[in-house]
């Protein structure tokens, strides 16, 4: 495949991160040291004889101010690298230990020998490294979450939509179930007022309305209301046949906006659920909208910034309404009448449609105990008797397994397939089941063989008879001219309707056919061509047409059927030599194009309509062209096991045509 299924991170580039944030580390680390060493050449910090006043300050002697500086910027250093590699939960036992032995070591280095080793200056800047780093730390997660929010696929999650025209569909909606004399959709932005931003009006308000003002303040202060609650309210206004509802937007637990609805009729409580659920998705309308047209200016401070961090809570906020849509989406595969069930790679099925539990013979509870290849072992035939191979040839090659399961004590027929779920056609996320019940086409199927077993039986008989005993009056001289050509008719049409009948079984029973039963050989074309030319050439000659085959060169072999091969190409010149003029000429050629070889008949006759090149590949259908009467003799069959031959072998059928000038049909086969 020339699409790689999964994308790992590169190695040099996770060094690169290691290292710099080693580095950021350690300097930050130094700086906290050389802030401890300043702050005690200030006089900021206490000295060590303020702790232990047995011990007089003029004994103790100062280090010297380099070793000083060295001292307590390693110690910030060391404090710095080791919770950079190992974290605070998991060094908070090697700091406090050095701590400890820092402090003992200051301690007897004062009482022993006089020397303040700068116990307070240590501790102060050990402790300031620890703070810097572990800050530097949650920085860097931060602008990670930052970058992983702002710059999901949530930014655009519904582009093809805009939310203005989302809005107006929800509002159009509700006016077909509810009697809406007007509609507006607020949006509370942040300083907790109220923008209108989608309005529908239902019949046309009274412009010169003197209450129309006053109805519409009364509006907005319930809106206000209704959001300062959180809940549903309404109003009469007008008297009975009119009232107003406000129904807060709420999106986990916090409101985007008011619904305001103005009703022609009294609002009726059973209409509640209908609009807390329309409010529902205005909500997630807004809040996605909201999220959309106020790109971040930066990520890098997000966590120092409280626009920021309510920036990465609004991601959050537009992610859990696109999960609660998605759950809408899944949804309707449970009203499908085909089972459908979805499992992530780690085998854990994600989703069973009720049908496809019905066909398992499962419960949904049973369901939950499965996994992917329990479930696949409920489908286990003759023929599919190990799921693990098919699972993994789809896991390898990415193309889908499709099988037919024949439970025969059931007296079912499934069709299974086992495809591969891709993220925009990259990376895998999943493995989908698909099943489909097929007993109810095998039993039409069935039927109708055995319609045609029956027709090539009790329709040949009888005009195998009815030939036979016509070719043997038109031989009998004493009939009178009159009957001997009744007769003739009658063994004209007999041998036609049989012609008619062996077409039509040939095509049905090719139909039927899989597309391994065909018996495939290396053929070459240019040799099937030049055989055929010459069987047909009296028929041609008889009517004066001219067949000319140009010559091609290292034509390579196909893998076909040669007789069912034959018959389409003599099917083609059959068709040309019928429909073309006398004295014109046929042309057949052979070429290679690309991987596949082409065969192409072209002749000089009438064309075909444009209205009638995508049909004439139909089965039973005749052209019929202006000022020329039907032509009785075709079966309309001819065309049409032209194309299915060509289409069992994996090829495909074309036709160029101009009416008055001519046709070129042609089909191509992949070539070996």
């Amino acid at each position: 495949m020339s699409e790689r299924p999964f994308q790992a991170r590169s190695p040099g580039l996770i060094r690169l991160k290691t290292l710099s944030s080693y580095l950021s580390a350690t300097g930050l680390g130094f700086l906290a040291g050389l802030a401890g060493y300043s702050c005690w050449r200030l006089g900021f910090l206490p000295d060590l004889s303020t702790f232990l006043p047995v011990t007089p300050a003029a004994r103790l002697t100062a280090l010297d101010l380099p070793v000083a500086g060295a001292g307590l910027a390693s110690y910030a250093v060391a404090l710095s690298l080791t919770i950079n590699r190992l974290g605070l939960r998991r060094s908070w036992r090697y700091i406090g230990a050095s701590v400890i032995l820092g402090a003992a070591v200051c301690i007897i280095g004062s009482e022993l020998f006089g020397v303040d080793l700068l116990l307070v200056p240590l501790l102060f800047s050990g402790c300031l490294a620890l703070l810097v780093v572990q800050v530097n730390r949650l920085w860097s997660l931060d602008r990670q979450i930052a970058r992983t929010l702002l710059n999901s696929p949530v930014q655009g999650s519904d582009s093809r939509i805009a939310g203005d025209a989302r809005l107006m569909s929800g509002l159009k909606l509700l006016n077909t179930v509810l009697p809406l004399n007007e509609a507006v959709v607020f949006d509370c932005v942040e300083s907790n007022s109220m923008e209108a931003v989608a309005r529908f009006k239902g019949s046309a308000p009274n412009t010169q309305d003197p209450r129309r003002n006053y109805v519409w303040r009364e509006g907005i202060q319930l809106c206000q209301q209704a959001a300062a609650k959180g809940e549903l309210l309404s109003q009469t206004t007008d008297g009975p046949n009119s009232s107003t509802v406000a129904v807060p937007l709420l999106h986990e637990g916090e409101t985007a906006g008011v619904l305001l609805v103005r009703l022609a009729s009294e609002f009726s409580a059973d209409d509640a659920p209908l609009l807390e659920a329309v409010g529902s998705q205005f909500a997630r309308n807004l809040k996605r909208d909201s999220f959309s047209r106020n790109p971040a200016r930066t990520q890098r401070f997000s966590y120092f910034s409280q626009t920021g961090n309510k920036r990465k809570l609004d991601a959050l906020n537009v992610l859990k309404a696109l999960t609660i849509e998605q759950k809408c989406e899944a949804g309707t595969l449970a009203h499908i009448d085909d089972g459908v069930a979805i499992a992530y790679l780690d085998g854990t099925l994600a989703l069973v449609n009720p049908t496809l539990l019905k066909f398992a013979g499962l419960t949904s509870a049973g369901a939950l105990e499965l996994d992917l290849f329990g479930l696949l072992n409920k489908f286990r035939t003759d023929v599919f008797d190990e799921p693990e191979i098919a699972v993994r040839r789809v896991l390898q090659t990415g193309v889908a397994y499709e099988g037919e399961l024949n439970f025969e004590q059931k007296n079912q027929i499934l069709n299974l397939r086992i495809s591969l779920l891709r993220e925009r056609q990259h990376e895998p996320i999943g493995i989908a089941l698909y099943v489909k019940n097929l007993t109810s086409t095998k039993e039409y199927e069935k039927l109708k063989s055995d319609m045609i077993s029956l027709m090539s039986h009790e329709l040949r008989t009888p005009l195998t008879s009815i030939n036979g005993f016509a070719e043997l009056l038109t031989e009998d001289q004493t009939l009178p001219l009159q009957a001997r050509e009744f007769v003739s008719i009658i063994a004209n049409e007999s041998q036609r309707m049989s012609r008619m009948i062996n077409t039509f079984l040939s095509v049905t029973q090719l139909e039927r056919k899989d597309k391994q039963e065909v018996l495939k050989i290396p053929l070459r074309l240019d040799e099937v061509v030049r055989e055929t030319i010459t069987s047909l050439q009296p028929v041609a000659k008889k009517k004066r047409i001219r067949l000319i085959e140009q010559p091609a060169h290292r034509i390579p072999p196909v893998a076909a059927d040669k007789s069912l091969i034959t018959q389409a190409v003599k099917n083609l010149l059959n068709n040309a030599i019928k429909y073309s003029p006398e004295r014109t000429t046929v042309t057949v050629s052979t070429a290679l194009e690309a991987e596949a070889v082409r065969v192409c008949v072209e002749d000089r006759g009438y064309g075909i309509p444009s209205e009638a090149k995508e049909r004439v590949w139909d089965k039973f259908y005749r052209v019929v062209r202006e000022g020329q009467e039907k032509d009785e003799e075709s079966t309309g069959l001819g065309l049409s096991f032209v194309r299915e031959v060509v289409e069992q072998h994996g090829g495909q059928v074309e036709l160029d045509s101009v009416e008055g000038r001519g046709s070129k049909f042609s089909f191509t086969l992949p070539r070996l």
